[in-house]
């Protein structure tokens, strides 16, 4: 993942997703045969197309996108990705002829194509893919990767909610396991590139899917631990709510999850605010109030590190233990989670570039 130093006022990450529906999704608008000269084009076409969906267009504007440029950046192409997913999809009888006039566009790009292959979340995924993995010889490695299990789908997204102190704090008290242990490779890791996919699959299906992925990942819009999720957080709860603004139907379903009984405390608040901010046009403020705490996460540190009933909790229990040495070693050199310098960056687009 791309990282990004902070400074000041100014944060630049936006999602495809944002500019996309932005640019000029209107409810009702509808496709017509498409003349993709520009990427901006491309992508208003793409945040149109839901409203109604013409699968028999995708190849070709894919095709002129690649003929453009507009894949020359891996990592700016997720929205992409995801589009593509989406499509292929929800039209499961037709993924066969989509994929291959899709797949007669600039070889160098066609790795877009295998990973929406892969991550479509149909069940038949592993054929489609291995059914045309001769017509991508320069794309062996990567296939092989996908058919063996050995790169994620989007399925396998992994959204951890934020630890409470007994947790984070039993964490550093395992002897003999690492506290820096990955997760397994076949985990997605939830990050601004995956956002991006999540609202190009949105843009072509307009499902709850892709959605629910999203909300999940609000909770982290009140972190005060680490700067990555607090980020990632942010920008979900930004772009659902600068959507929300112009798409009724995301508006209802916003709305709806929001009653769910289910839904942590965070994630109804978060929530709320972007109903709140949608149905006011005042998405404005929710951008202010995430700068402001990335800004005093960055300044000030990790919360736990500040909260002085935490580092009274971690001493009563190592004495009452009688491994204060232990707790001094593990607080230290076993080392707490700790802010990188510098926050996620979204790789696609101008999202949050000028503050006021």
């Amino acid at each position: 993942m791309r990282r990004k130093n902070l400074h000041g006022n100014t944060l630049r990450w936006l999602t495809a997703g944002a500019i996309a529906l932005i640019a000029g999704s209107q409810a009702g608008a509808t496709t017509h045969a498409p003349d993709i000269t520009s990427e901006a084009a491309g992508l208003h076409w793409i945040s149109t197309y839901r409203a109604r969906p013409e699968p028999s267009q995708v190849p070709t504007v894919m095709r002129a996108l690649s003929k453009i440029g507009a894949f020359n950046e891996p990592e700016k192409c997720n929205a992409y990705v995801g589009f593509l997913a989406g499509v292929i999809g929800s039209h499961p009888a037709e993924a066969p002829n989509l994929i291959s006039e899709t797949l007669a566009m600039r070889s160098r790009d066609r790795w877009i194509v295998v990973r929406a292959i892969a991550y479509s979340g149909l069940p038949n995924w592993k054929q489609l893919l291995g059914d045309v993995a001769y017509r991508m010889p320069e794309r062996h490695f990567m296939i092989e990767k996908y058919l063996t299990d050995q790169l994620p789908t989007l399925d396998r997204l992994a959204i951890k909610p934020i630890p409470t102190g007994f947790e984070r704090f039993r964490s550093h008290f395992k002897f003999g396991l690492s506290s820096g242990k990955k997760r397994p490779k076949d985990v997605l890791e939830a990050s601004p590139e995956v956002l991006d996919t999540l609202w190009g699959y949105y843009f072509a299906t307009g499902s709850y899917g892709p959605v629910m992925q999203m909300i999940a990942m609000l909770g982290w819009s009140a972190n005060k631990d680490d700067a990555d999720k607090l980020t990632i957080g942010s920008m979900a709860k930004f772009t659902l709510a600068s959507n929300a603004t112009h798409d009724q139907a995301l508006l209802d379903m916003l709305r709806s999850s929001s009653k769910a009984r289910n839904q942590p405390k965070a994630t109804v608040v978060a929530l709320d605010e972007i109903t709140e901010a949608a149905e006011t046009v005042d998405v404005a403020s929710i951008r202010k109030q995430a700068l402001a705490a990335i800004a005093d996460l960055q300044r000030k540190g990790p919360a736990y590190k500040r909260d002085v009933s935490w580092w009274g909790y971690i001493g009563q229990s190592a004495i009452a233990g009688g491994c204060l040495a232990a707790a001094v070693v593990s607080l230290t050199a076993a080392g707490l989670p700790c802010v990188i310098g510098g926050s996620s960056a979204s790789a696609a687009m101008n999202f949050w570039a000028n503050q006021p």
